[in-house]
């Protein structure tokens, strides 16, 4: 997709940054400082990575008794009460007089914004649907911005409710979000402020990019019309993800002019170059670029190579290795206090996030007794960690929060 793509004028240091190569390789040099016991936060415990793996077979089988499991992807979430899909149905039903391209574009407009609107919420908030279902964290933001988009609410077009346009996102107001998300005294939320710049930020960037027609879902129409023989690999979905995003997340690193995105700091990463000590996670963009691979499906293209992806970078993938006890914080310090998620322990835990999810996978295909093949690390994820972090943060702590304090701007957990 290089020819005519957004990517056409990166340089190369940013756009080696801007791959999952990158993170697994800068994440594995964080791991090798912490096991060579140079870290101030955290040393590891190896011994304990096949209890935890046991616990993460048990709980996807659990979750997915036929072992039936599908993509890591926010999908799943706007089902979370396991009515049968019938959003999604409501959705479909809803978007079947389009042309099987726009109503891709609209999967994308959904998704996208969703994702976007996916970090923590703090444990206090939760939303209310039409039915009285309540629930919080992701999937109650995944409720939240379901119905906003069903709504109308991220269109300028009363006659093209079912979309997402540059024009309202540019305009969006702090109180229009309140409303999507309920919020008030009572229910309050973390990074909401951040939210909002973040989607106004986006609707203007997207202005930027003739080709999207000023739609962030001008980018399933890319995808389709650069697939080859019908087919996509992973990689190159979330290559296009980044160069077309990173450009919108606020207050990040930045080279040669270029937004980094979730990129962060840390002094054992050594290039010799402009791009040292610099450690790219990009959580969201793979979390969204997991959540893309289901509409390229729907419309008959394959996605290879899924592999290529790396694991989550977040509190609840993080969290089962904290509290599963391969991650041992050498203080109590690292566990009480309140970190920005630039700070060395943060950038530390969700390296070794990354690189233990690696570690982890082939030791869960082996306890289900599947192959690289039948279960990709994007379905134990979904099986799998995710739950599996949720479940033991449950029964360690009354608010079932994450081991680890994160000060939230609600842009990247």
């Amino acid at each position: 997709m290089s020819e005519g793509s957004v990517r056409a004028s990166i340089p190369a240091s940013v756009r080696g940054l801007r791959s999952s190569m990158a993170v697994r390789e800068r994440c594995r040099v964080v791991r090798d400082f912490v096991e060579g016991d140079n870290s101030a936060h955290f040393e590891l415990q190896l011994s304990a990575l096949p209890k935890v793996a046991k616990l993460v077979a048990e709980v996807t089988k659990g979750n997915y008794p036929a072992l039936q499991i599908p993509y890591h992807s926010r999908w799943g979430h706007f089902s979370p009460e396991g009515e049968g899909g019938a959003r999604m149905l409501q959705l479909k039903d809803k978007l079947s007089g389009l042309s099987p391209l726009e109503r891709g574009k609209a999967y994308y407009d959904l998704v996208i914004i969703s994702v976007l609107l996916d970090a923590g919420a703090g444990m206090q908030w939760k939303y209310r649907d039409a039915k009285g279902f309540t629930i919080g964290r992701s999937e109650g933001l995944a409720l939240a911005s379901f119905d906003a988009f069903l709504s109308g609410a991220f269109s300028s077009s009363s006659k093209n409710p079912l979309r997402v346009d540059a024009e309202k996102l540019s305009r969006l107001t702090e109180s229009e979000l309140e409303a999507v998300f309920q919020v008030t005294l009572q229910n309050p939320m973390m990074g909401l402020g951040g939210r909002t710049e973040l989607l106004k930020s986006l609707g203007k960037h997207l202005l930027s990019i003739p080709a999207y027609e000023g739609r962030p879902g001008g980018l399933f129409g890319r995808l389709v019309e650069h697939a080859s023989s019908g087919s996509f690999p992973a990689r190159e979905i979330l290559s296009e993800v980044l160069a077309t995003f990173s450009p919108i997340w606020p207050g990040r690193i930045e080279l040669h002019g270029h937004n980094l995105g979730d990129v962060w700091r840390h002094s054992a990463v050594v290039t010799g170059d402009e791009t040292t000590n610099l450690v790219p996670f990009h959580k969201l963009s793979q979390w969204l670029t997991y959540s893309l691979i289901e509409p390229l499906e729907w419309h008959g293209i394959s996605v290879t190579d899924l592999d290529d992806l790396t694991g989550l970078a977040e509190y609840r993938n993080g969290g089962l290795f904290v509290d599963g006890e391969v991650l041992l914080p050498k203080s109590p310090t690292v566990l009480s206090q309140s970190w920005n998620v630039g700070d060395l322990a943060i950038v530390e835990w969700r390296a070794l996030t990354v690189n233990l999810l690696d570690e982890l996978a082939p030791l869960v295909r082996s306890e289900l007794g599947l192959s690289a093949a039948a279960l990709p690390l994007a379905k134990i994820l979904q099986g799998g960690t995710w739950a599996a972090g949720r479940k033991l943060a449950a029964e360690k702590r009354s608010d079932a929060g994450p081991p680890l304090k994160v000060i939230s701007d609600g842009t990247v957990f």
